[in-house]
């Protein structure tokens, strides 16, 4: 048996570990106390936004950086200025807002929340 101590949140939680022979034995149970809460998920949008193709003519606006998609601050069809967050991308456990590169409508939300994306990838159009 091994016993380690580990930290989540500020929390300490000592946690005892059996090691398993190379002959497969059945797996060992894991013991840890204090039990933390799982985290409750997010509930999900009264609406999800339209995942749309690119448009013609229109801007794209695309991942700075590779992450996956939170959640849209703006809807199809909506006008937002230059500078306007449009949507919050999560990379390496920071959000990370989005803005628009200038002003106009959304054309099309070319990605749906929860996407991974990767760099250049089209996020959002703009006309």
């Amino acid at each position: 048996m091994r016993k380690y101590r580990i930290s989540v949140n500020g929390q300490s939680y000592d946690v005892v570990v059996e090691e398993l022979s190379a002959g497969g034995a059945a797996p060992a149970p894991v013991a840890a106390a204090p039990v933390a809460a799982a985290p409750q998920a997010a509930p999900a949008p009264a609406s999800a936004p339209t995942v749309s193709g690119p448009v013609a003519g229109a801007t794209s606006v695309k991942a700075p950086m590779p992450g996956t998609v939170l959640s849209f601050k703006v809807s199809e069809g909506q006008a937002v200025k230059q500078g306007d967050v449009i949507l919050i991308l999560e990379a390496m456990k920071m959000e990370n807002e989005i803005v628009a590169p200038a002003s106009g409508t959304i054309a099309a939300l070319r990605v749906a929340p929860g996407s991974a994306v990767n760099t250049g990838d089209a996020l959002v159009d703009i006309s």
